[in-house]
This record gives C-alpha cells, sequence and structure tokens, in this order.
C-alpha cells in the first residue's frame, strides 16, 4: 500500500510567538519547531499500516530549506521518503493545490493529513486535497483499520462516534485516537543514522495561487491578575463578580 503523509512544520507549543512587518507577518526568529502533533499520529498509523500490509510511507510537506530537520525526524521515525515542495505556503489552497500537483503525478492509496494544524488551525487543506483529486474524505478521524481495499473508519461527532467505510483511494484527516501517545514513535540512533541516507526531494511548485492573505495578526489581551478572597467574605465575592467581572 502507497501512503502518503502529509506533515506540518510548527512552533513548539512552548514558543513565545511575536510578528514583525507591523503584525503583519509571524516571526520565527528563535523559534523551536516540530512536526504537527495531529501528522505525528497519522504518520504512526501509517508506520503501523505499513508492517501490517508492506508497501511504502512518504511524507510531503510545502515549505523552503528550513522546515527539512522535521521531515528528517520523520525519515527518523521510519518513512521511506520525502518530498519538499519548495515554497512558503501562504493559506491553505496554496498547500492543498501545491500537494495534489504532486498526487495527480504520484497517486496514492491513502493520503493522511492531521485534522487541523495547530498554528493557523485552519483544518482546511485534508478536505481541500479530497476535493482537488475527487477522493473520498473522513474528517477527525480516530480510528482506522483495512480490510484488503475497504478502511473501516471511525470519528468523533457531535453527541457521539461515527462508523464509516470507505475504498481505496482515501483522504482522512487523523487526530489523537487514530494512535494513542503512548504508541508515538521517538527517532533512535538507527534510524537518525538512515535518515541521513534516505531520499529527500525537493520539486518546485506548478503554480503558486493562494485565494487569501493575511493582513495582520494580534496576541490575545494578557489575562489580568488573580484577586483572591478571604475565605468566609461572600459579600466581597458576590460585589466582584457583579460589579468588575460583571458575570452576575
Amino acid at each position: 500500500m502507497n501512503i502518503v503523509v502529509c506533515i506540518s512544520s510548527v512552533p513548539d507549543t512552548t514558543s513565545k510567538i511575536s510578528f514583525s512587518e507591523n503584525r503583519s507577518k509571524f516571526d520565527s526568529s528563535g523559534i523551536q519547531f516540530v512536526i504537527n502533533p495531529y501528522d505525528e499520529f497519522g504518520l504512526t498509523k501509517a508506520m503501523m499500516l505499513k508492517e501490517k500490509t508492506g508497501g511504502q510511507v512518504i511524507v510531503i510537506t510545502v515549505g523552503d530549506a528550513s522546515v527539512e530537520p522535521v521531515m528528517r525526524k520523520a525519515l527518523a521515525i521510519g518513512a521511506d521518503s520525502a518530498i519538499r515542495i519548495n515554497a512558503i505556503p501562504t493559506d491553505s489552497y496554496f498547500t492543498a493545490n501545491a500537494i495534489c500537483s504532486y498526487l495527480k503525478e504520484n497517486p496514492a492509496d491513502l493520503i493522511i493529513a492531521g485534522r487541523e494544524s495547530i498554528d493557523y488551525n485552519g483544518g482546511a487543506v485534508g478536505g481541500m486535497i479530497a476535493e482537488i483529486l475527487n477522493l473520498p474524505f473522513v474528517n477527525a478521524c480516530n480510528g482506522l483499520k483495512m480490510d484488503g481495499n475497504t478502511a473501516k473508519l471511525s470519528r468523533e461527532i457531535d453527541g457521539g462516534k461515527e462508523n464509516l467505510s470507505a475504498n481505496l483511494p482515501l483522504v482522512i484527516g487523523g487526530q489523537k485516537g487514530l494512535v494513542e501517545e503512548s504508541d508515538l514513535r521517538i527517532p533512535n540512533m538507527r534510524g537518525i543514522m538512515q535518515a541521513r541516507s534516505k531520499p529527500l526531494q525537493v520539486i518546485e511548485p506548478s503554480s503558486e495561487v493562494s485565494l487569501t492573505s493575511s493582513e495582520s495578526f494580534e496576541k490575545p489581551a494578557e489575562k489580568s491578575a488573580c484577586k483572591l478572597v478571604d475565605a468566609g467574605n461572600e459579600a466581597e465575592l458576590v460585589s466582584l463578580l457583579h460589579n468588575q467581572a460583571k458575570v452576575i
């Protein structure tokens, strides 16, 4: 089975975020980048499927040379090869369209994307890939088993869980539950050494079309200081909730 995993290079959640050029651009200076966590669930699931059914796992991303350390980590985890589309993505459509240009020439049986990336939280790339390639799409997928050419899937819905089946080829947006956190794979020394010799192909985008643009960024307002009320002083608590917090 030929599996393609779409991965994103995203800031570590402990990084301090700032913006430049009059708040119109994300400032990546000094930021530690990691594999998008939802993509890491998908990559681990792809490795499990490969070990069970055979085939190959290819990781693909859109970005400049700065994303290659993250791609090498994916190779160290166990992916067979990597494709970097040499462009700085400007929106979800740009990313999906660039990936689809490759997939049209190199079809995959299963395309795994994360439910969303933790930087912009757009949650749109997987669905756009499916639409452009005219393939079925299951988002927020937290369960996947293969039965020949048929995928048995589950996903969370409002108030419950939905079970589905679909024939390959297929696009899914994975999340926690696709594999458990305890199943995530950490590169070992052998994997790191092997990753150095695995192919990482750089290709140019066939087109650079964006449908949206970012005008400015703003950080959330800083939280106000915590006000402590002495035990037994219910009157002051009620007054603060009414007059300052204005929640009652």
